[in-house]
């Protein structure tokens, strides 16, 4: 695996670089070795996260954690992505895409999946055409993170959601 590491607002140490890659080289027994990881970590105030991004064909594996010291959201990062992988190896095998990225003894062991993902709820509502400006002030009555909306422009279902530091973030469809 190839690891990038980066740092906002923090100089990489080499303590810092080992535990990264120490922690993080457990996950090649998943990945081939031209896989290539991007980690960034950052400190604010008393945060110190860590994110990990591994792309891989047709998918992104993820995960950002965040607490008071950076060598446990090192591990905490390793654990989530390992469980991630764990969970999803069936899912990306059954669906038939790609699994050229990852290890072939990957691939054909078996893991249980600790959750099953359920969708327990259906919701069914009518869609307004509104502008987006308003779809962010109807998201704030409701006291939600991201709304849905038919978007008077474009007249397309689009979705505006709350971001971090009390900004809005709008998804539109691609043509």
């Amino acid at each position: 695996m190839n690891i990038t590491i980066s740092g906002k607002n923090l100089e990489v140490s080499d303590g810092l670089r080992k535990a990264v890659t120490d922690k993080l080289g457990k996950l090649e027994r998943y990945f081939k070795p031209d896989t290539n990881v991007h980690v960034t970590m950052s400190v604010e105030k008393e945060r110190q996260k860590i994110e990990v991004t591994i792309p891989v064909k047709g998918n992104i594996i993820r995960s950002e954690q965040v607490s008071n010291d950076m060598y446990v959201s090192i591990d905490l990062v390793e654990e989530v992505i390992e469980r991630q992988l764990r969970k999803y190896k069936n899912k990306l095998v059954d669906k038939k895409q790609s699994a050229e990225n990852f290890q072939k003894a990957y691939i054909e062991n078996e893991y249980l999946e600790d959750e099953d993902i359920r969708i327990v709820r259906t919701k069914r509502f009518d869609i307004e055409p509104m502008y987006p400006e308003d779809a962010c002030v109807q998201m704030e009555l409701l006291g939600h993170n991201f709304f849905v909306f038919c978007n008077a422009e474009t007249n397309e279902v689009n979705v505006v959601y709350k971001r971090k530091g009390n900004t809005y973030g709008l998804m539109e469809p691609e043509a």
